[in-house]
Order: structure tokens, then sequence, then C-alpha cells
């Protein structure tokens, strides 16, 4: 104990800097809370698809769900999804991870399902980029999972 003091006394713009980085970070992760934007890492999707029962709903236009998507994901494109997620409705109380190229769009995207009562929405985190950094699998062409 008598080192801390010792160090913060010697150390005082050290310990401002960690303190204010420390209060913006729990400033983010509140109001990101607060919006409802839930990240999910892909490994954490794939720990959700490998119990079941989750939707992995791919946001992206045809040609680049065509191009690579996340085996047994569902594609209804993001302009399309206010009109067509009626067709999701039994995933309302089911874990629903969004997600677009790189995890700007689908955050918009999982608002639009919260707001259409679906209790359970994540978006993946970094969108289909982060899952290719993994190194996780994907699957070509048009066929989507249902």
């Amino acid at each position: 104990m008598q080192r801390i003091v010792e160090y913060t006394i010697n150390h005082p713009v050290l310990i401002a800097a960690t303190v204010v980085v420390a209060i913006a970070t729990a400033v983010i992760e509140l109001r990101q809370r607060a919006r409802g934007s839930a990240l999910a890492s892909p490994n954490d999707v794939v720990q959700l698809t490998n119990r079941g029962g989750a939707l992995l709903l791919d946001i992206r236009d045809q040609a680049q769900f065509e191009s690579g998507h996340i085996i047994d994901s569902r594609h209804i494109p993001s302009a399309d999804l206010a009109t067509r997620a009626d067709t999701l409705k039994k995933f309302k109380e089911k874990p629903v991870v969004v997600y677009c190229d790189n995890g700007v769009a689908s955050a918009a995207a999982a608002r639009i399902l919260r707001g259409l009562g679906f209790t359970k929405v994540a978006t993946l985190r970094g969108g289909l980029q982060g899952w290719k950094q993994e190194n996780l699998p994907l699957v070509k062409g048009a066929k989507d999972g249902k």
C-alpha cells in the first residue's frame, strides 16, 4: 500500500491520465449499452450456432452474400429488413446476430429489429471482416440458410 501512495505522489500525470481513460471507457460502454448495442465476437457467434437456436442474419446486398457468407445465415438486405422482418417472427425471443461487411450497417439493422420486438439482438463485432480475420469458414453461393 505504501508503494501505491508513493507512486501516486511521484506520478500525478500518469494517475490523472489513467483515471481519464477509465472514465472515458466507462462512458463509451454505458452509451453502447443504453443504445442496446450488444456486440458478439466471432467466437461468441460460433458458440451460439453450435448450441443451436440462434439466427445469423446477413444484411449485405445479394452480390456480397453470394461472394461469401457464414454457413446457415439467412439473407435479408438491409433495405428490405423492415418489410421482411415478419418472416423472422419465430426468432423474436431467440438470439439473432446481425452482420454486414464491417459492422456499421448491422448496428442500424439491430436497432430496427429491437424496435420490432426482437429481444436478443446482437451485431457481429467487425462484421464479416472480423469473421475473416479469425480465419473462420465462409460459404459461397446464393443459397441461404432458412
